[in-house]
């Protein structure tokens, strides 16, 4: 599909690894989400490293994460994103043991166009995107002028001004 065709939104994709191999794990979740029927990728972040943040906050004892953002054009519906990316995870060995656990692979729809909604499955944007510096600082690196839904300009966003958080010189391919 053409990016001219009418049936494609934007969605931004959230992409965080803390076990195993994360560069390679990265890599080949942007591959995978590149290959997405009726997706065309249009942005990949440089990865940057942090801390593994859990429900009672950072834990510096877990692993770290490398954290970076894609874009994509899809023509797929928010809960058919959200069913390839879940899928993606599981085949790099996704479990979901313990909330906010240690992860293989941590797939987030982070916005899809401008929608606003919430279901038992799905709120979109992501009810976190807007705390997470780990979103917002690569998520800027690939559009300055980006927008969350229901926020505002990314840039203006309080987590989107996080210091120390140098990317990584390796960005998925």
């Amino acid at each position: 599909m053409s990016t001219a065709d009418q049936s494609m939104q934007p969605a931004v994709i959230a992409l965080g690894a803390n076990l195993g191999d994360r560069d390679e794990t990265l890599s080949q979740a942007v591959v995978a989400i590149a290959e997405l029927p009726g997706t065309e990728l249009t942005g990949v972040s440089a990865l940057i490293e942090t801390p593994a943040l859990k429900p009672h906050g950072v834990d510096h004892d877990a692993p770290a994460y490398l954290n970076g953002v894609v874009t994509v054009l899809t023509s797929l519906t928010p809960h058919a994103l959200l069913d390839a990316l879940n899928a993606i995870e599981n085949e790099h060995g996704r479990q979901r043991t313990e909330h906010w656990g240690d992860r293989t692979l941590d797939l987030d729809l982070i916005s899809y166009g401008e929608l606003e909604q919430s279901d038992e499955r799905l709120t979109l944007p992501h009810p976190r995107a807007a705390e997470r510096d780990f979103v917002l600082v690569p998520w800027l690196e690939l559009d300055p002028d980006a927008t969350l839904p229901g926020h505002g300009r990314v840039d203006a966003l309080p987590a989107s001004q996080a210091d120390g958080q140098a990317p990584d010189s390796g960005a998925p391919r």
